[in-house]
Protein backbone atom coordinates (compact mmCIF):
# COMPACT_ATOMS: atom_id res chain seq x y z
CA UNK A 1 0.00 0.00 0.00
CA UNK A 2 1.97 2.98 -1.29
CA UNK A 3 -0.92 5.36 -0.98
CA UNK A 4 -2.81 6.70 1.98
CA UNK A 5 -6.34 5.33 2.08
CA UNK A 6 -9.18 6.56 4.26
CA UNK A 7 -10.70 3.52 5.94
CA UNK A 8 -13.99 2.76 7.65
CA UNK A 9 -15.39 -0.10 9.67
CA UNK A 10 -17.95 -2.18 7.77
CA UNK A 11 -20.93 -2.54 10.10
CA UNK A 12 -22.95 -4.96 7.97
CA UNK A 13 -25.77 -2.44 7.65
CA UNK A 14 -25.99 -1.59 3.95
CA UNK A 15 -27.07 2.04 4.26
CA UNK A 16 -24.59 2.88 7.03
CA UNK A 17 -21.77 1.29 5.03
CA UNK A 18 -22.83 3.07 1.82
CA UNK A 19 -22.75 6.46 3.55
CA UNK A 20 -19.35 5.66 5.08
CA UNK A 21 -17.91 4.75 1.68
CA UNK A 22 -19.44 7.73 -0.12
CA UNK A 23 -18.49 10.01 2.77
CA UNK A 24 -14.84 9.00 2.70
CA UNK A 25 -14.93 9.27 -1.09
CA UNK A 26 -16.21 12.84 -0.75
CA UNK A 27 -13.49 13.69 1.77
CA UNK A 28 -10.86 12.04 -0.45
CA UNK A 29 -11.93 14.26 -3.37
CA UNK A 30 -11.85 17.34 -1.14
CA UNK A 31 -8.37 16.49 0.18
CA UNK A 32 -7.11 15.92 -3.36
CA UNK A 33 -8.53 19.27 -4.51
CA UNK A 34 -7.46 21.40 -1.54
CA UNK A 35 -4.24 19.87 -0.19
CA UNK A 36 -1.06 18.12 -1.29
CA UNK A 37 -2.48 14.86 0.02
CA UNK A 38 -4.04 12.65 -2.68
CA UNK A 39 -5.50 9.58 -0.99
CA UNK A 40 -6.42 6.51 -2.99
CA UNK A 41 -9.93 5.04 -2.90
CA UNK A 42 -11.51 4.49 0.54
CA UNK A 43 -11.32 1.00 2.03
CA UNK A 44 -14.01 -0.82 4.01
CA UNK A 45 -12.52 -2.92 6.80
CA UNK A 46 -13.70 -6.21 8.24
CA UNK A 47 -12.44 -6.02 11.82
CA UNK A 48 -12.32 -9.79 12.11
CA UNK A 49 -9.66 -10.28 9.46
CA UNK A 50 -8.35 -7.20 7.62
CA UNK A 51 -4.91 -5.79 8.43
CA UNK A 52 -5.53 -2.51 10.24
CA UNK A 53 -1.99 -1.16 10.54
CA UNK A 54 -1.95 0.19 6.97
CA UNK A 55 -4.37 2.99 7.89
CA UNK A 56 -3.53 6.12 9.93
CA UNK A 57 -7.17 6.53 10.96
CA UNK A 58 -10.24 4.31 10.89
CA UNK A 59 -13.72 5.85 10.80
CA UNK A 60 -16.20 3.81 12.84
CA UNK A 61 -19.89 4.74 12.49
CA UNK A 62 -21.73 3.41 15.53
CA UNK A 63 -25.09 1.72 15.01
CA UNK A 64 -27.03 0.15 17.84
CA UNK A 65 -28.80 -2.15 15.38
CA UNK A 66 -25.59 -3.52 13.84
CA UNK A 67 -24.13 -6.69 15.39
CA UNK A 68 -21.96 -6.04 18.45
CA UNK A 69 -18.31 -6.51 17.40
CA UNK A 70 -16.74 -9.73 18.67
CA UNK A 71 -14.23 -9.70 21.51
CA UNK A 72 -11.55 -10.65 18.97
CA UNK A 73 -12.45 -7.65 16.79
CA UNK A 74 -12.30 -5.29 19.75
CA UNK A 75 -8.93 -6.77 20.77
CA UNK A 76 -7.63 -6.06 17.26
CA UNK A 77 -8.82 -2.45 17.45
CA UNK A 78 -7.17 -2.15 20.87
CA UNK A 79 -3.86 -3.40 19.45
CA UNK A 80 -4.18 -1.01 16.49
CA UNK A 81 -4.67 1.95 18.83
CA UNK A 82 -1.77 0.90 21.06
CA UNK A 83 0.47 0.72 18.00
CA UNK A 84 -0.24 4.34 17.08
CA UNK A 85 -3.43 4.09 15.02
CA UNK A 86 -6.44 6.31 15.65
CA UNK A 87 -10.13 5.41 15.63
CA UNK A 88 -12.75 8.08 14.94
CA UNK A 89 -15.99 6.88 16.55
CA UNK A 90 -19.13 8.62 15.26
CA UNK A 91 -22.46 7.97 16.96
CA UNK A 92 -24.12 10.06 14.18
CA UNK A 93 -26.86 11.30 16.49
CA UNK A 94 -25.46 14.58 17.83
CA UNK A 95 -25.72 13.37 21.41
CA UNK A 96 -22.65 13.64 23.56
CA UNK A 97 -22.46 10.17 25.04
CA UNK A 98 -19.61 11.13 27.36
CA UNK A 99 -20.86 14.02 29.46
CA UNK A 100 -23.04 11.79 31.67
CA UNK A 101 -26.04 14.05 31.20
CA UNK A 102 -28.25 10.97 31.24
CA UNK A 103 -29.51 11.63 27.71
CA UNK A 104 -27.60 8.76 26.17
CA UNK A 105 -28.89 7.53 22.83
CA UNK A 106 -29.03 3.92 21.65
CA UNK A 107 -25.93 4.52 19.53
CA UNK A 108 -24.25 6.23 22.47
CA UNK A 109 -24.96 3.22 24.66
CA UNK A 110 -23.53 0.91 22.00
CA UNK A 111 -20.40 3.07 21.86
CA UNK A 112 -20.02 2.78 25.62
CA UNK A 113 -20.32 -1.02 25.36
CA UNK A 114 -17.49 -1.03 22.80
CA UNK A 115 -15.31 1.39 24.76
CA UNK A 116 -15.77 -0.65 27.93
CA UNK A 117 -13.54 -3.30 26.36
CA UNK A 118 -10.85 -0.90 25.12
CA UNK A 119 -7.96 0.74 26.93
CA UNK A 120 -9.23 4.30 26.61
CA UNK A 121 -7.31 7.29 27.97
CA UNK A 122 -9.08 10.17 29.75
CA UNK A 123 -10.94 12.33 27.21
CA UNK A 124 -11.82 16.00 26.80
CA UNK A 125 -13.45 18.16 24.11
CA UNK A 126 -10.84 19.61 21.74
CA UNK A 127 -9.34 22.64 23.54
CA UNK A 128 -9.45 25.95 21.66
CA UNK A 129 -5.66 26.02 21.26
CA UNK A 130 -5.26 22.35 20.26
CA UNK A 131 -3.31 21.52 17.10
CA UNK A 132 -6.54 20.05 15.63
CA UNK A 133 -7.92 23.60 15.43
CA UNK A 134 -5.05 24.74 13.19
CA UNK A 135 -3.48 21.71 11.50
CA UNK A 136 -4.63 23.06 8.10
CA UNK A 137 -7.67 25.32 8.44
CA UNK A 138 -8.42 27.51 11.45
CA UNK A 139 -11.44 25.95 13.14
CA UNK A 140 -13.38 26.62 16.32
CA UNK A 141 -15.75 23.64 16.02
CA UNK A 142 -16.03 20.34 14.13
CA UNK A 143 -19.48 19.97 12.56
CA UNK A 144 -20.77 17.17 10.35
CA UNK A 145 -24.38 16.74 9.27
CA UNK A 146 -25.07 18.03 12.77
CA UNK A 147 -23.20 20.69 14.70
CA UNK A 148 -24.16 20.03 18.30
CA UNK A 149 -21.57 17.51 19.46
CA UNK A 150 -18.06 18.35 20.60
CA UNK A 151 -15.14 16.41 19.17
CA UNK A 152 -13.62 14.41 22.03
CA UNK A 153 -9.92 13.54 22.11
CA UNK A 154 -7.37 12.25 24.57
CA UNK A 155 -6.98 14.74 27.42
CA UNK A 156 -3.64 16.52 27.44
CA UNK A 157 -1.10 15.49 30.04
CA UNK A 158 -1.38 18.75 31.97
CA UNK A 159 -5.12 18.17 32.33
CA UNK A 160 -4.94 14.77 33.96
CA UNK A 161 -3.20 12.82 36.65
CA UNK A 162 0.45 12.07 36.03
CA UNK A 163 0.08 8.32 36.34
CA UNK A 164 -2.37 7.96 33.46
CA UNK A 165 -0.56 6.17 30.69
CA UNK A 166 -0.90 7.38 27.14
CA UNK A 167 -0.92 5.76 23.74
CA UNK A 168 -0.48 9.18 22.20
CA UNK A 169 2.85 10.13 23.73
CA UNK A 170 4.79 8.57 20.85
CA UNK A 171 3.62 11.01 18.17
CA UNK A 172 1.33 13.36 20.07
CA UNK A 173 -1.72 12.04 18.22
CA UNK A 174 -4.79 10.95 20.16
CA UNK A 175 -5.59 7.24 19.64
CA UNK A 176 -9.29 8.05 19.83
CA UNK A 177 -11.65 10.72 18.51
CA UNK A 178 -15.38 10.71 19.24
CA UNK A 179 -18.15 12.77 17.67
CA UNK A 180 -21.92 12.58 17.33
CA UNK A 181 -22.03 14.94 14.35
CA UNK A 182 -22.15 12.35 11.52
CA UNK A 183 -19.08 13.39 9.54
CA UNK A 184 -19.59 10.83 6.77
CA UNK A 185 -23.18 12.00 6.30
CA UNK A 186 -21.92 15.52 5.58
CA UNK A 187 -19.07 14.36 3.34
CA UNK A 188 -21.06 11.80 1.30
CA UNK A 189 -21.43 12.53 -2.42
CA UNK A 190 -22.80 10.64 -5.40
CA UNK A 191 -20.79 9.79 -8.51
CA UNK A 192 -21.27 13.35 -9.77
CA UNK A 193 -20.01 14.92 -6.55
CA UNK A 194 -23.49 16.00 -5.44
CA UNK A 195 -24.14 15.74 -1.66
CA UNK A 196 -26.32 12.75 -0.73
CA UNK A 197 -27.74 14.11 2.53
CA UNK A 198 -28.75 17.56 3.76
CA UNK A 199 -27.02 19.07 6.77
CA UNK A 200 -29.21 19.77 9.79
CA UNK A 201 -30.24 22.54 9.47
CA UNK A 202 -29.63 22.77 5.70
CA UNK A 203 -26.52 24.95 5.39
CA UNK A 204 -23.81 24.64 2.76
CA UNK A 205 -21.43 26.62 4.97
CA UNK A 206 -21.81 23.92 7.62
CA UNK A 207 -20.97 21.27 5.01
CA UNK A 208 -17.85 23.23 4.03
CA UNK A 209 -16.77 23.31 7.67
CA UNK A 210 -17.47 19.59 7.93
CA UNK A 211 -15.03 19.01 5.07
CA UNK A 212 -12.50 21.33 6.69
CA UNK A 213 -12.88 19.35 9.90
CA UNK A 214 -12.05 16.19 7.96
CA UNK A 215 -8.98 17.84 6.42
CA UNK A 216 -7.72 19.00 9.82
CA UNK A 217 -8.22 15.54 11.28
CA UNK A 218 -6.28 13.92 8.43
CA UNK A 219 -3.44 16.44 8.63
CA UNK A 220 -3.27 15.92 12.39
CA UNK A 221 -3.12 12.16 11.83
CA UNK A 222 -0.31 12.39 9.32
CA UNK A 223 1.81 15.10 10.92
CA UNK A 224 1.19 14.76 14.64
CA UNK A 225 2.07 17.80 16.70
CA UNK A 226 4.47 19.32 14.18
CA UNK A 227 2.65 22.64 14.51
CA UNK A 228 3.80 22.79 18.10
CA UNK A 229 7.30 21.63 17.23
CA UNK A 230 8.62 23.38 14.12
CA UNK A 231 11.83 21.34 14.25
CA UNK A 232 10.11 18.62 12.24
CA UNK A 233 9.15 20.73 9.23
CA UNK A 234 11.87 19.36 6.88
CA UNK A 235 10.82 15.78 7.63
CA UNK A 236 7.19 16.77 7.26
CA UNK A 237 7.70 18.34 3.84
CA UNK A 238 9.63 15.29 2.73
CA UNK A 239 6.76 13.11 3.90
CA UNK A 240 4.25 15.20 1.97
CA UNK A 241 6.38 14.74 -1.12
CA UNK A 242 7.33 18.35 -1.81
Amino acid sequence: LDNTHLAYVVTGEAEVDRISERGLEGLTEYLTFRTTLEPAAPVGLDLTKDELSFYPIIYWPISATAPMPSAASINRIDAYMRAGGTVLFDTRDQFSALDNSGGSSANGERLQQILANLDIPPLEPVPSDHVLTKSFYLLSSFPGRYAGSPLWIEARQDNRSNNAKSAATADGVSPILITGNDFAGAWAVDDNGVPLLPTVPPDEAQREYAYRSGVNIMMYMLTGNYKTDQVHIPALLERLGQ
